[in-house]
C-alpha cells in the first residue's frame, strides 16, 4: 500500500511540470494570438463603396486610424475636401486627408478592440467604436451610442493595391 501511494504522488509530481509546460504555451499562444490580432488590424483598410481609406496604427498603447485616401480629394470648386460638417467652427476648415478617423483602441482580451471613438466626418459626429478583424479579413468597425447594439458598422477591406496617400492641404 505504501508503495501505490508513492506511485501516485510521483505521477501528480510527475504530472506537475507537464501541466505548467501545458500552462506556459497556452497563455503563451493566446499572447500570441492577440499579437497576430493586432499585425492584421493594422495597416491599409479601404471602405466597402471605393470612397476612400484609412490606415490603423498603434499610438501609445492604443490603435488609431487617419484618412490615407480619398477617390475624390477635391470638392466642387477643386479645393481640399475639409471638415465642413464639423460642429466646432474651429474645426471645418481642416482636410479631411490625414484627419483623425478612429483612435483609443484597446485590446479587449478576445482579439477584438474596446474602448475607442469613431468620428464620422459626413455627419460631424463621434462615437464610441469597437471593432475586429473578421474571418473573412474584413475590419468591421462599428460606431455606437450607449451600448454597441445601437450603432453602425463600416466594413473595411485591404485595397488590392498600393493606394497613394492623399496629401493635406498646405496651411497659410
Amino acid at each position: 500500500m505504501q508503495d501505490t501511494q508513492f506511485d501516485m504522488r510521483r505521477k501528480v509530481r510527475g504530472n506537475v511540470p507537464v501541466r505548467a509546460i501545458f500552462l506556459a504555451l497556452a497563455l503563451s499562444c493566446l499572447g500570441l494570438s492577440n499579437a497576430w490580432a493586432d499585425q492584421t488590424a493594422t495597416g491599409w483598410w479601404l471602405k466597402r463603396d471605393g470612397s476612400g481609406a484609412i490606415i490603423v496604427a498603434p499610438c501609445g498603447a492604443a490603435l488609431c486610424g487617419t484618412v490615407a485616401w480619398m477617390r475624390t480629394p477635391l470638392d466642387a470648386q477643386g479645393k481640399p475636401k475639409t471638415d465642413i460638417h464639423n460642429p466646432d467652427a474651429s474645426l471645418q476648415a481642416r482636410p479631411l486627408c490625414g484627419l483623425p478617423m478612429m483612435g483609443g483602441m484597446t485590446p479587449d482580451g478576445s482579439g477584438g478592440w474596446q474602448g475607442g471613438w469613431v468620428y464620422d466626418p459626413d455627419l460631424g459626429k463621434t462615437y464610441k467604436a469597437v471593432m475586429h478583424v473578421a474571418p473573412d479579413g474584413t475590419l468591421r468597425l462599428r460606431g455606437y451610442i450607449g451600448v454597441p447594439l445601437f450603432g453602425r458598422s463600416a466594413v473595411m477591406t485591404r485595397p488590392a493595391a498600393p493606394l497613394p496617400h492623399c496629401a493635406p492641404a498646405a496651411s497659410g
